[in-house]
């Protein structure tokens, strides 16, 4: 069964090719503003090498600290992987605050999961398992959007008990319960 973990380098295979899934898809431009897109941007040519992808797996784990570096106008992030034995099937990231980008697009949490394993329900488990992590960061509504046309991450939101708040641009914005 899945389970939410911290990023680790137990999953570097799987997660190199989860990570070529999404290229394959089109993430990864320069007009994608998602943390998988930038990410993609960034770390792709350290995750050949072991030494590499535990430097990425470092990185990723102290964005999660307050005064760990970053880029501005982003702000500390709990990221965790959905791990099926060595098996990487997606990711949640979970931002401690909101910045006034965050507030109209990104929202306190956000989920991808990798293409071959997408409508086995992932996204779904993966948001109810975050939810308690969002709850101990002192954050009781968590506020997740999606693009107006995904109908099925707007039914993640909502089996999670998403209220819709509003449409800003492309986005619809949901305030989620955390506990």
């Amino acid at each position: 069964m899945p389970e939410l973990s911290r990023p680790t380098v137990q999953v570097h295979q799987s997660f190199v090719a989860a990570m070529a899934e999404f290229r394959a898809e089109g993430r990864g431009s320069a007009e994608d503003r998602s943390g998988i897109g930038s990410e993609l941007r960034e770390f792709t040519r350290h995750w050949s090498t072991p030494a590499g992808f535990a430097s990425y797996v470092d990185w990723l784990r102290k964005q999660s600290l307050e005064d760990s570096p970053r880029p501005d106008g982003h702000v500390p992030s709990t990221t965790l992987w959905w791990i099926q034995d060595d098996a990487y099937l997606g990711r949640v990231a979970i931002r401690h605050r909101l910045t006034p980008y965050l507030r109209d697009f990104g929202g306190h949490i956000g989920y991808d999961v990798r293409p071959t394993a997408r409508r086995r329900g992932h996204a779904t488990a993966m948001l109810t398992a975050a939810l308690p992590v969002a709850h101990r960061l002192d954050i009781t509504s968590a506020l997740v959007t999606c693009d107006v046309d995904n109908v099925a991450s707007r039914r993640v939101i909502e089996h999670n008990g998403g209220i819709f708040a509003d449409q800003r641009s492309e986005k619809l914005r949901f305030w989620v319960p955390t506990a």
